[in-house]
């Protein structure tokens, strides 16, 4: 017998590949598949549920402040697939556990979970914020917020014996941006990288775990950028210009999708060639 030495769980090896479509369209089919996006108001976490959609997908959309009962009724009237929206605030891991396992009840199950939802860092530098509470609430919708919806998800990953768990992380979590100084962020996006590698090994048996690192992205975040910094993202951009949310919807499909069944543990760059020199 020969016995995983990285996860013995996994039993005799080598494990059994998984059958998968023959047809290379075929292969990023969600159809019959499960998917739920956290902090899909807008931005990236829209722009991946309407792609989950389109690809056959049914979709739980999550969102906190701003109510999206009218995206849920328009991927289903436009793309025909079951979808519902949940208000959570992803900070609290009651909240969270509560809306996964509504989740799973109202779908019957679930195959791909996306962490999304997070916030930027505005504050400056780190020496010049009085007292802990930024620095903590950044850590909170960031950071642990992923680990709760990876609990509440990996539970149910472990008892159907298949899932993806995917997690936007940053570029921010591979290099230092500048001009803007947001160690915090940096911090917490690093942290996902390294818990997405850790996750991986953890859950090897039974789902996968891979991220997305997103570089400078054209959404609501970045409409309140000063036009100086921005200018200084161009600069240094290779591609010379921020990308579009549907320029990362195949990242993301292809690591909730059969396309990727033997991707796991991996952080897939989308930043415009930004962290290559």
């Amino acid at each position: 017998m020969v016995e995983s030495i990285i996860n013995k769980a996994l039993g005799d090896l080598p494990t059994q590949a998984p059958k998968v479509a023959a047809s290379a369209l075929d292969l990023f089919s969600l159809k019959g598949k499960v998917a739920s996006v956290t902090g899909s108001s807008g931005g990236i976490g829209w722009a991946v549920a309407e792609g989950f959609a389109q690809a056959g997908a049914d979709v739980a959309l999550w969102y906190n402040s701003h109510p999206i009962e009218d995206k849920a009724e328009h991927l289903a009237k436009t793309y025909g697939v079951r979808a519902k929206c949940y208000k959570c605030n992803i900070a609290d891991h009651e909240d969270v556990e509560k809306v996964i396992k509504q989740i799973e009840e109202d779908f019957g199950g679930l195959d791909v979970f996306v962490a999304n939802a997070g916030v930027a860092w505005s504050e400056g530098r780190c020496i010049d914020v009085e007292g802990v509470d930024a620095w903590k609430k950044m850590m909170d919708l960031d950071l642990n917020s992923v680990y709760y919806c990876a609990k509440g998800a990996g539970r149910i990953f472990q008892k159907r014996g298949k899932g993806s768990f995917v997690v936007t992380a940053s570029m921010s979590g591979h290099i230092v941006n500048v001009p803007q100084l947001q160690a915090p962020y940096n911090a917490a996006k690093a942290a996902l990288i390294m818990l997405v590698k850790s996750l991986a090994v953890e859950w090897a048996p039974f789902a996968r775990v891979n991220s997305v690192s997103p570089g400078y992205i054209d959404t609501d975040i970045t409409e309140h950028i000063d036009e100086e910094s921005v200018n200084t993202w161009y600069k240094i951009i290779p591609l010379g210009r921020m990308g579009q949310p549907r320029e990362l919807v195949g990242a993301y499909l292809y690591l909730a999708s059969d396309a990727s069944t033997y991707t796991t543990g991996t952080d897939i760059l989308v930043d415009g060639g930004y962290c290559a020199p």
